[in-house]
């Protein structure tokens, strides 16, 4: 996926596929295992990490770019901890758990990295 001025962009390629990924968990914990709040969760906030990092790169400002990016990160914690809880409740399989939740661990590091970055940036403009 390339971000507005055309290159490629890791993190929005990562959070689509990641997006992706959850979609399918959820019809999958829906369909085979009758699971539907949990699910429903999942799906949102898994779903969110991408639409947010989108949002951010659409920003008006530097500021705006961070307050978008640090929803994404909240977002992206909160799915890691509905895969932690379906995995302990066995909706999730120890396989199937760690291949996903690897890749949120990932995007979340992703995230971090770029939120540090970017407060430093407006940090040294602002001085």
């Amino acid at each position: 996926m390339e971000s507005a001025d055309g290159n490629p962009n890791p993190i929005l390629a990562k959070s689509e596929d990641f997006a992706v990924r959850i979609v399918k968990l959820a019809r999958y914990l829906q369909r085979k295992q009758r699971e539907y709040e949990m699910s429903k969760q999942i799906k949102r906030s898994g779903t969110s990490i991408g639409a947010n990092i989108i949002e951010a790169h659409s920003g008006s400002s530097k500021r705006d770019f961070l307050a978008k990016l640090y929803i994404a990160f909240k977002e992206c914690n909160e799915t890691r901890y509905w895969l932690r809880v379906l995995r302990r409740t066995d909706y999730l399989q120890e396989m199937e758990f760690r291949s996903i939740y690897t890749d949120a661990e990932e995007l979340s590091k992703m995230l971090s990295a770029i939120i540090r970055t970017t407060k430093a940036n407006i940090a040294r403009d602002e001085s």
